[in-house]
């Protein structure tokens, strides 16, 4: 079937009976095919994924080399080494190959060259399929997100079909198939529903929401609080300071989410709690690795620039400046990196500034005007109650 044909068949069967029989699903997923467009570590884990699902997959990648790689060897030494590949991925160098006939694409360009590569190719992607944006991070010059790129430079036509994936997803543990959850966030309840039944499977779970703003914001705002959190274990600071970084670093990720017209009850999700924890306590996360190195006293070179969370800080100072928003985390890090302040003069004022009440937080205002949901006649409802509300 063609892939406009697959998606309105699959959402009729779901309509009707939840979902399609199981041997009708193995029966489509083993003939569909799903696009992947970006070549590095994550996008060729997301390929991993899909193609382990039963889908074929044809994976876009800028470089030869790596398109030869992952063809004759099975793997992408460049970007992902020492995980062997599916036979079911194929790479290419032609966009128009590689979304032709697809029931979703899955867009993992770096977020610095989201907004050139959709202007040069947009016309060659399909409308009737989801567009799945797994980029993280902030555009330096105009403060944009991946899907607030993508709305500017895509015609309307495509707008009701795009989502976002994030969450805590390191490159290689979902490239092995290790449990992972994330969550997929869409304007249009529809389109995360189809993703989330394109995607899931036993070890890779997808939950689905409508808070693209905050998905999106925690997304980039955790690489930066990484750096701050490897930093402070490079300094052996220990397990205390650590968990008040992540603490402290959800009421930053709330203030400037809520500010900028997200939801944060996003914070406690898997986009925003859930990517953070994993960023700031993972070896696998280029930014902690980053921040650790500062903190033991190496100096920055060009190999810890890629860390997303370097040039993200730049952005979420300018942003934060902009909307007249708190956080002195992020600030810090700002510093660090590009103003070469002394990590530990930076750390010793941020312990200095005056004491204050939790409660003053967006986050922790929220969290207790949800509680008052829960309130019944003055009471509290019990736990099983509760819990289904």
């Amino acid at each position: 079937l063609p892939s406009s044909e697959f998606c309105a068949l699959y959402l009729r069967c779901r309509s009707h009976c939840c979902y399609p029989p199981v041997n009708f699903v193995a029966a489509m997923t083993s003939s569909q095919k799903i696009a992947v467009l970006g070549g590095g570590a994550f996008g060729t884990a997301m390929a991993a994924h899909v193609a382990n699902k039963g889908f074929q997959v044809s994976l876009w990648v800028m470089e030869t080399e790596v398109s030869k790689a992952v063809n004759e060897q099975h793997e992408n030494t460049s970007f992902l080494p020492g995980i062997k590949l599916s036979p079911k991925i194929v790479a290419t160098n032609s966009v128009e190959e590689a979304v032709s006939g697809a029931i979703a694409i899955l867009l993992v360009i770096p977020t610095p060259f989201v907004g050139q590569w959709v202007a040069e190719h947009h016309t060659q992607l399909p409308t009737e399929v989801p567009l799945v944006c797994c980029s993280k991070g902030i555009e330096i010059q105009s403060l944009r997100t991946p899907y607030e790129i993508l709305v500017d430079e895509l015609p309307g036509k495509y707008h009701r079909m795009l989502c976002v994936i994030s969450g805590p997803s390191f490159a290689k543990e979902v490239a092995l198939g290790m449990p992972t959850n994330v969550t997929c966030a869409s304007e249009h309840s529809r389109v995360a529903a189809q993703v989330q039944d394109i995607l899931s499977a036993r070890h890779f779970r997808v939950y689905t929401g409508s808070d693209v703003i905050g998905a999106e914001l925690c997304g980039a705002i955790k690489n930066v609080l990484a750096i701050a959190s490897g930093a402070s274990d490079g300094l052996q600071f220990g397990a205390d300071a650590r968990a008040a970084l992540i603490t402290r670093g959800l009421a930053e990720m709330a203030r400037l989410v809520v500010k900028k017209g997200g939801r944060a009850s996003t914070i406690m999700g898997l986009a925003g709690v859930g990517d953070l924890v994993l960023t700031c306590t993972g070896t696998l996360s280029r930014n902690y690795t980053v921040g650790r190195q500062i903190g033991e006293g190496k100096a920055m070179d060009t190999g810890m620039a890629v860390a997303e969370g370097v040039k993200t800080s730049l952005a979420i100072r300018r942003l934060a400046e902009d909307l007249q928003v708190d956080m002195p985390l992020c600030n810090a890090v700002y510093q660090v990196l590009h103003e070469g302040v002394d990590i530990k003069k930076v750390l010793g004022e941020l312990q200095d500034r005056p004491l204050r009440s939790e409660e003053e937080d967006v986050f922790a205002s929220d969290f207790i005007q949800t509680a008052s949901l829960f309130r019944t006649k003055g009471k509290l409802v019990d736990d099983h109650h509760a819990s289904k509300l």
